[in-house]
């Protein structure tokens, strides 16, 4: 049984698609196909349905799926071997919401760079729905997003770390320092908001809506230097992740404000497809991330969850 195989199979498995493996693995479409012919003759069995242009796995390709994950695993792991405590080139694709990607991650990218520097980093952001694809795609390596706690049968979770959102104004600002602002005072104020459907805001507005209040801001931006550099100038109210201000909230340059509504807790979670190998660039990531948020915030170590590979 050739192990080329056997990725190929796994990549048609995640893919659903013949030719989508075939573009992503650099082979004809023909050649996959006989790939897996040559494992369905080995095994004596189908291991995709074939209707159409749909492919679907049997109940025998189901049962493959993770002996085949474990197989190219140990493989990978036999590969690696001599290769403690270094790093080579290779690639790592990163998808994660931008809010992460300018707060969180820049210390994490300069001393993944330092530890591995002929490694290709890439980062793609969007809408969690459209990273969550793009996980199920093999399109990007890690997730590393903020939203409410969130599971899938597909993935595996090696991080979950609680985040508070909060509402804040520079600390010039009237409303810094008044206890128990009532959202309808905090309405008469400029407001400047992320895009409709960013995790946090639609989940402050979903528990407005039970009270029948709407936020309507002036400004709608998914980017949260400029909201950060808005507020810091006292040209309006947001609401943030604590993340994003803590450094000017650590130093006096903004203000958390009091504001008498149902507090709003999302999670930063870091997943990767159950089907994937996970290589050194993607531990020496992860490992790197757990270090980060340790030293930001003080997280137990915990927060952390197992993982192998």
């Amino acid at each position: 049984m050739e192990i080329r195989n056997l990725t190929t199979f796994i990549r048609v498995a995640e893919l659903q698609s013949f030719s989508g493996a075939a573009e992503q693995l650099g082979y004809s479409q023909s050649a996959v196909t006989v790939q897996i012919r040559q494992l369905e003759q080995e095994l004596g069995t189908l291991l995709f349905e074939r209707i159409g242009r749909h492919v679907r796995l049997t109940e025998e390709g189901e049962a493959l799926v993770e002996r085949a994950v474990t197989v190219l695993r140990a493989v990978q792991e036999a590969e690696n071997v001599g290769k403690v405590g270094r790093q080579g080139g290779g690639k790592l694709r990163i998808g994660t919401a931008e809010s992460l990607l300018i707060s969180v991650l820049p210390p994490v990218f300069v001393e993944f760079g330092r530890k591995c520097p002929d490694a290709l980093l890439s980062t793609k952001t969007g809408p969690v729905e459209d990273l969550f694809e793009m996980v199920r795609q093999n399109e990007i390596d890690l997730l590393y997003f903020l939203d409410r706690k969130t599971d899938f049968p597909e993935w595996i979770k090696v991080s979950e770390h609680r985040e508070r959102a909060i509402f804040v104004a520079s600390a010039a600002h009237p409303l810094a320092g008044e206890k128990h602002i009532s959202v309808e005072r905090l309405q008469k104020e400029p407001l400047v908001l992320t895009e409709r459907g960013i995790s946090y805001r639609y989940a402050l507005e979903q528990a407005l809506a039970a009270d029948g209040i709407a936020l309507e801001p002036f400004l709608e931006t998914g980017n949260t230097d400029v909201i950060t550099r808005l507020v810091r100038e006292n040209r309006g109210v947001s609401f943030l992740p604590e993340f994003v201000v803590r450094e000017d909230l650590d130093c006096g340059r903004l203000a958390a404000l009091s504001v008498d509504c149902p507090q709003i807790e999302m999670f930063s979670q870091l997943v990767y497809h159950r089907n994937k190998l996970v290589t050194p660039q993607m531990e020496l990531f992860i490992r790197l991330l757990e270090e980060r948020i340790q030293k930001g915030s003080g997280v137990d170590k915990t927060d952390f969850l197992a993982y192998s590979v």
